[in-house]
């Protein structure tokens, strides 16, 4: 893929570019930002091109996407139990859908870099008093004062400074044994003997311990670097726009633009104008590329952006991740699935069933309900069935925490245990049980 002759990393800046922070100081900002450019890349052009192959796969149906992690990273959190817990979440999912869909699994965190969020206002009301919006911690606190709430450009810096902590942890962790496949199996054991739903996942899981057992038998190495270490990669949402163009290097061995922020980006349903800053500056870099759909869209701009992020049509550059809700996916999937199919499209396919699900409970939490959750994500097995497209992916806010912020699971949290430990300044996230119940529900969907 080669970018237009006209992008420049900071050509974005010739673009309306929303979602933006009001920064009081310029001079803080671009002081920050110099910081930044001039730090060590979070990730590799090597590692990004090898993302990209992967991602090419389960666009064919060779491989799958799983794709989970906080909806907001709180630098508070940014600890070793934390990443440790939130890591192994995602790798006891995808030991379970890799052994039910007999496909390996892509395993990318929304880690080491989530730390800003896009607000449907610029400021919010909070007991009588007018306060700039929380935007993540990137940007400003969630504590409710003026002060707190002031946009302040050190926190980028900061920022980098946890990603790459959090990098460094997960790399070792992904690398020295923690992700070994008995280990993982292991944890799924655990969960099976703790959770309300676990007799009705104990099969596939045994299954899964036979198959280790018998690799053993036959003398396959089970402590070598194929089992005992995995393959993890980075994503998140590109929101702010300086932050990226400071992490965009030019590869030494291409002369190629990648951002090294993270091995994959995403846009929002809220920036993904044609004529935006946010599609101007992705469709430069040569990370592979997410984009939220939600029921807003028009097919026509967005055969547009598609042709603007992905000239080549190259497989693996750019994954739609659909986000319409338990009600409203059979009304527009359909829809969507067929005008791109239509067009020839390389495209890989991915649910987000969380934001479409989003609700208020009577006790003024935000939250999500897991039956809307897995409804959604069955639709869309289902209708990509029946359009003869590939399911390719799926994209959850998720934590390793026992958290109660979305209601129902095998636990059945209600209403009126939201507040028990309801600990997400943003969006409600699936805790740990609720995550690998969702995961031995899509095995079973897969199978069949």
């Amino acid at each position: 893929m080669t970018k237009t002759s006209t992008w420049t990393r900071s050509s974005w800046q010739n673009y309306p570019v929303l979602q933006q922070p009001k920064w009081p100081d310029k001079d803080e900002l671009q002081a920050s930002l110099a910081t930044i450019s001039k730090l060590p890349p979070l990730v590799f052009a090597g590692e990004i091109r090898a993302l990209k192959q992967l991602l090419g796969d389960a666009s064919q149906g060779r491989a799958f996407l799983l794709q989970g992690g906080d909806c907001s990273e709180d630098f508070d959190n940014c600890t070793a139990p934390g990443i440790r817990e939130s890591l192994k979440v995602i790798l006891q999912m995808a030991v379970i859908l890799s052994y039910a869909g007999g496909k390996p699994v892509i395993k990318v965190g929304r880690i080491a870099g989530q730390y800003a969020k896009p607000r449907s206002s610029d400021t919010e009301n909070v007991n009588g008093i007018e306060l700039s919006s929380y935007r993540g911690d990137m940007v400003n606190s969630p504590v409710p004062t003026p002060e707190a709430r002031t946009p302040d450009p050190s926190r980028m810096v900061k920022g980098y400074y946890l990603a790459a902590s959090t990098m460094n942890l997960l790399r070792a962790f992904t690398k020295g044994g923690y992700a070994a496949l008995n280990r993982v199996t292991a944890w799924n054991n655990e969960f099976i003997k703790t959770s309300p739903m676990g007799r009705s996942y104990e099969r596939l899981a045994r299954q899964i311990d036979r198959a280790l057992h018998f690799m053993e038998v036959i003398g396959l190495d089970v402590e070598g670097p194929l089992l005992n270490q995995a393959s993890f990669f980075t994503s998140h949402e590109a929101l702010l726009l300086g932050y990226e163009e400071a992490l965009t290097r030019q590869d030494s061995t291409t002369g190629l633009w990648y951002d090294c922020s993270a091995h994959m980006l995403w846009i929002g349903d809220r920036t993904r104008q044609l004529d935006g800053a946010h599609i101007e500056f992705l469709s430069g870099v040569l990370n592979p590329l997410g984009m939220k759909v939600g029921p807003n869209h028009d097919i026509d701009e967005l055969k547009r952006i598609i042709d603007k992020l992905n000239p080549q049509n190259e497989p693996g550059r750019l994954t739609l991740i659909t986000r319409f809700g338990a009600g409203k996916i059979d009304k527009y999937l359909p829809s969507l699935l067929r005008n791109l199919k239509g067009e020839g499209y390389n495209l890989l396919w991915s649910c987000d069933p969380m934001h479409g699900n989003t609700y208020t409970a009577e006790t003024k939490h935000k939250t999500r309900n897991f039956n809307d959750i897995l409804q959604e994500i069955r639709r869309f097995f289902e209708i990509h069935l029946a359009e003869g497209t590939i399911p390719g992916g799926i994209h959850f806010e998720l934590t390793g925490e026992n958290v109660t912020e979305c209601t129902g699971g095998g636990r059945n949290i209600m209403d009126k245990n939201l507040q028990e430990n309801y600990l997400t300044n943003c969006d409600p996230r699936l805790n740990a049980e609720q995550s690998l119940e969702i995961a031995f529900q899509i095995a079973e969907m897969i199978r069949s």
